[in-house]
Protein backbone atom coordinates (compact mmCIF):
# COMPACT_ATOMS: atom_id res chain seq x y z
CA UNK A 1 0.00 0.00 0.00
CA UNK A 2 1.55 3.10 -0.99
CA UNK A 3 1.35 6.11 1.46
CA UNK A 4 2.89 9.50 0.75
CA UNK A 5 3.98 12.07 4.54
CA UNK A 6 4.66 16.02 4.04
CA UNK A 7 7.28 17.28 5.85
CA UNK A 8 8.74 20.60 6.61
CA UNK A 9 8.49 23.85 8.50
CA UNK A 10 4.74 25.22 9.43
CA UNK A 11 6.02 29.04 8.93
CA UNK A 12 7.83 30.25 6.41
CA UNK A 13 8.22 34.78 6.71
CA UNK A 14 7.55 36.30 3.75
CA UNK A 15 9.91 36.69 0.90
CA UNK A 16 11.73 33.50 2.43
CA UNK A 17 11.63 30.06 0.55
CA UNK A 18 8.81 27.27 1.27
CA UNK A 19 10.20 23.92 1.33
CA UNK A 20 8.22 20.90 1.56
CA UNK A 21 9.68 17.03 1.35
CA UNK A 22 7.07 14.35 0.46
CA UNK A 23 8.25 10.57 1.87
CA UNK A 24 6.80 7.91 -0.20
CA UNK A 25 6.40 4.02 1.25
CA UNK A 26 5.22 1.02 -0.23
CA UNK A 27 6.49 2.23 -3.23
CA UNK A 28 8.70 3.91 -5.90
CA UNK A 29 9.22 6.88 -7.30
CA UNK A 30 11.88 5.62 -9.04
CA UNK A 31 10.31 2.88 -11.33
CA UNK A 32 6.08 3.39 -10.64
CA UNK A 33 5.01 5.26 -13.36
CA UNK A 34 3.34 7.82 -12.15
CA UNK A 35 3.24 11.50 -11.37
CA UNK A 36 4.66 13.00 -8.28
CA UNK A 37 2.58 16.00 -7.78
CA UNK A 38 2.36 19.10 -5.06
CA UNK A 39 -1.75 20.85 -4.79
CA UNK A 40 -2.50 23.31 -2.09
CA UNK A 41 -5.87 24.59 -0.37
CA UNK A 42 -5.75 28.11 0.88
CA UNK A 43 -8.10 28.71 3.76
CA UNK A 44 -11.45 28.97 2.37
CA UNK A 45 -10.56 28.13 -0.98
CA UNK A 46 -10.79 25.56 -3.36
CA UNK A 47 -7.61 22.60 -4.06
CA UNK A 48 -4.67 24.38 -5.99
CA UNK A 49 -2.40 22.46 -8.62
CA UNK A 50 1.32 23.68 -8.03
CA UNK A 51 3.52 21.45 -10.06
CA UNK A 52 4.52 17.63 -10.64
CA UNK A 53 7.18 15.52 -11.86
CA UNK A 54 6.91 12.20 -13.78
CA UNK A 55 9.32 9.04 -13.07
CA UNK A 56 11.20 10.37 -15.86
CA UNK A 57 12.32 13.61 -14.47
CA UNK A 58 9.99 15.49 -16.34
CA UNK A 59 8.75 18.03 -14.38
CA UNK A 60 4.80 20.27 -14.86
CA UNK A 61 3.91 23.29 -13.07
CA UNK A 62 0.95 25.46 -12.57
CA UNK A 63 1.79 28.45 -15.10
CA UNK A 64 0.26 31.05 -12.20
CA UNK A 65 3.52 29.66 -10.22
CA UNK A 66 5.75 28.76 -12.41
CA UNK A 67 8.13 31.49 -12.05
CA UNK A 68 9.02 30.45 -8.69
CA UNK A 69 8.71 26.89 -8.26
CA UNK A 70 10.81 24.08 -8.46
CA UNK A 71 9.89 20.13 -7.56
CA UNK A 72 12.75 18.02 -7.20
CA UNK A 73 13.08 14.01 -7.24
CA UNK A 74 15.51 11.76 -4.82
CA UNK A 75 15.40 8.44 -5.76
CA UNK A 76 17.91 7.10 -3.14
CA UNK A 77 15.56 8.46 -0.50
CA UNK A 78 12.45 7.90 -2.25
CA UNK A 79 11.13 11.47 -1.69
CA UNK A 80 10.13 14.55 -4.35
CA UNK A 81 10.18 17.98 -2.98
CA UNK A 82 8.72 21.37 -3.99
CA UNK A 83 10.42 24.76 -3.14
CA UNK A 84 8.43 27.88 -3.45
CA UNK A 85 10.56 31.27 -3.81
CA UNK A 86 9.44 34.50 -2.59
CA UNK A 87 6.36 33.76 -0.75
CA UNK A 88 3.51 35.49 0.74
CA UNK A 89 1.12 35.13 2.71
CA UNK A 90 -1.71 34.39 -0.15
CA UNK A 91 0.97 31.50 -0.37
CA UNK A 92 -0.42 30.03 3.14
CA UNK A 93 -2.35 27.05 2.30
CA UNK A 94 -2.69 23.16 3.32
CA UNK A 95 -0.25 21.99 1.34
CA UNK A 96 -0.50 18.04 -0.36
CA UNK A 97 1.98 15.66 -2.24
CA UNK A 98 0.23 13.40 -4.35
CA UNK A 99 0.69 9.93 -6.15
CA UNK A 100 -1.88 10.93 -9.38
CA UNK A 101 -2.31 9.47 -12.61
CA UNK A 102 -1.94 12.62 -14.99
CA UNK A 103 0.51 15.76 -14.09
CA UNK A 104 -2.16 18.30 -12.66
CA UNK A 105 -5.40 16.47 -11.20
CA UNK A 106 -6.94 17.46 -8.03
CA UNK A 107 -8.99 14.57 -8.00
CA UNK A 108 -8.55 12.56 -4.91
CA UNK A 109 -10.30 10.03 -6.17
CA UNK A 110 -8.07 9.70 -9.13
CA UNK A 111 -4.62 9.40 -6.71
CA UNK A 112 -3.27 8.63 -3.83
CA UNK A 113 -2.70 11.71 -1.36
CA UNK A 114 -1.08 12.20 2.03
CA UNK A 115 -2.58 13.63 4.51
CA UNK A 116 -1.18 17.27 4.05
CA UNK A 117 0.32 20.17 5.85
CA UNK A 118 -0.50 23.79 7.04
CA UNK A 119 2.10 26.16 5.78
CA UNK A 120 1.37 29.95 7.48
CA UNK A 121 3.20 32.90 5.24
CA UNK A 122 3.66 35.65 8.20
CA UNK A 123 6.50 37.82 9.78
Amino acid sequence: QVRLQESGPGLVKPSQTLSLTCTVSGGSIATDYYYWSWIRQPPGKGLEWVGAIHTSGKTYYSPSLKSRTSISKYTSKNQFALQLTSVTPEDTAVYYCARVPTPDTVLRRLGVWGQGTQVTVSS
